[in-house]
């Protein structure tokens, strides 16, 4: 299987050569020329094992340069019996029943507290064997944009991690108290992390601006190095994100929630549109799904794009309680541009361009119509969002995060809107204890501090444990605490790589 830029260059690479570079040159995002097909006898045998060998098996399908007694000890040490730092509890990516053909899916259970450790915990391991495949000797420096989880996950999947270095930026207003804490007090030789001064889109501008500058590339290689991204615009990060929608269906048919063949929903909160993108791919490959709900917050950009086939950013930004949502540009939707317009690579192309220029495109009337028969999508207000924070844990005594809340809510909209009675999962992504100010204003509980200081409070008032990991939080200290402006980034880049460490 080859991977090839869905803007249309012409040049066909192997999956270690995605995964290692991440983004092409042409600034496309790195796309499979076919997809496989998973049966009905695939699921069957998946059913019986663990998360770490369903993962395996399911990357395998698409990562054809590895063997998979490689990729079942990858998937080992990240969810398995091997996993080093692991998943706190013992879990991975359990179902939560909450009412009838209602399911959270937890992704929240490793060691950043949020859904992008499942990708982030075995991504290092496939990009730094991408490197030796490949016969790269250059170093690796990650770069990476976030909205508040992926820079953490990412920090702590690659920490240390000998032959490559990581810089994180975030908006330095755009993630919470616990958010920032977790990547400002990050251990490690070869990690730094910054705040720029905007929201993610000039974050993620930013880096894919770095990305691209030909001069820039050309003197890291001289120094001996090379730019790559743990972003789900790199596919490494991406295919690891199908094994669990894949493992919550195989999950479903072994309690007897469903049977074989049984088309289920997902409800996703998203504001980069890579985890729904998996949940299409996963489709796309034979898993039985009815329909995908896109769940935005206030920044509904995506809500409009499905319901009209008009992608504009040119509105107001908003800072939201649920901060990984508060994204204007979705880096991922090219992904599906691309598989909707039946792999036109100059149509995506020209879609980008005038985003670019004029900040807004129109989709033909055909891939209109092929998002309509997967996608759904709605929105959740920020007042909303709060009330069904308070209502869940009133009614289940389940406490959920303001990500998951905007999902649940935007679920049940969608039942009462359609009559759609499917068995759908709604897809949890983060821990509620990194939100806590939020959490706690939604149940009504008076509370005085930020960040860490509210853990414990909030653990008394629910009854809930704090995540191991966020309590360890309570004994760090911030080791990173510089602010650049946008057009700064590439400066603090060549800082970091060529003073720093003498490249």
């Amino acid at each position: 299987m080859l991977y090839k830029s869905k803007r249309g260059e012409d040049k066909r690479i192997s999956s270690a050569e995605a995964i290692a570079f991440g983004l092409s040159n042409d600034g496309g995002l790195f796309v499979p020329e076919s997809f496989p097909c998973l049966t009905a006898e695939m699921i069957n045998k998946l059913i019986s094992e663990p998360y770490e060998r369903r993962a395996a098996y399911i990357m395998s399908l698409f990562l054809k340069d590895f063997t998979i007694e490689e990729l079942d000890l990858y998937s080992d040490n990240a969810y398995g019996k091997r996993k080093s730092q692991g998943f706190c509890d013992g879990k991975t990516a359990p179902l939560h029943k909450v009412d009838k053909g209602t399911y959270f899916l937890e992704l929240w259970h490793g060691p950043t507290c949020a859904f992008k450790d499942m990708a982030l915990q075995i991504m290092p391991q496939l990009l730094t064997a991408s490197l030796k495949k490949i016969g790269e000797t250059r170093e690796a420096c990650i770069l990476v944009a976030t909205s508040g989880d992926t820079g953490k996950a990412a920090l702590e999947g690659f920490v240390d991690v000998p032959g490559v270095k990581i810089m994180v930026f975030y908006p330095r207003d755009g993630v919470s108290d616990i958010q920032k804490l977790q990547m400002t007090s990050q251990s490690g030789e070869n990690v730094n992390v910054v705040a720029v001064e905007g929201n993610f889109d000039d974050a993620q501008a930013g880096v894919k601006s770095i990305f691209s500058n030909e001069s820039l590339r050309l003197k890291l290689t001289e120094a001996g190095c090379f730019l790559s991204s743990a972003n789900s615009i790199n596919w490494g990060r991406l295919v690891p994100q199908l094994a669990y929608y894949i493992s919550s269906y195989c999950d479903l048919l072994k309690n007897g929630e469903i049977e074989q063949g049984e088309k289920i929903n997902f409800c996703v909160p998203t504001g980069n549109f890579g985890n729904i993108l998996a949940a299409y791919y996963a489709e796309k490959i034979g898993l039985p799904i009815n329909k995908l709900i896109c769940a935005s917050n206030r920044n509904d950009v995506l809500t409009q794009f499905i319901n009209t086939g008009v992608y504009d950013k040119n509105r107001q930004f908003y800072t939201t309680a649920s901060p990984s949502m508060d994204i204007l540009v979705s880096s991922n939707l090219e992904r599906l541009l691309y598989e909707l317009s039946d792999k036109d690579g100059s149509m995506v192309a020209s879609y980008m361009s005038r985003l670019s220029t004029e900040g807004s495109y129109t989709v033909s009337d055909s891939v209109r119509a092929e998002l309509g028969r997967i996608f759904a999508s709605g929105f959740c207000s920020e007042e909303d969002t709060m009330r069904t924070i308070s209502d869940t844990f009133s009614k289940h005594k389940y406490l959920i995060d303001p990500h998951t809340a905007v999902a649940y809510k935007v679920l049940k909209d969608y039942k009462e809107t359609t009559g759609d009675d499917a068995k759908t999962v709604a897809v949890s992504t983060a821990s509620p204890f990194k939100f806590c100010d939020s959490v706690l204003a939604a149940l009504g509980q008076p509370h005085e501090g930020t960040g860490v200081m509210m853990l414990d409070t909030m653990s008394k008032i629910t009854g809930c444990a704090v995540p191991a990991p966020l309590a360890d939080l309570k004994n760090k200290e911030s080791r990173f605490n510089d602010t650049v402006a946008i057009n700064d980034m590439e400066k603090a880049v060549t800082d970091f790589l060529l003073e720093r460490f003498g490249h």
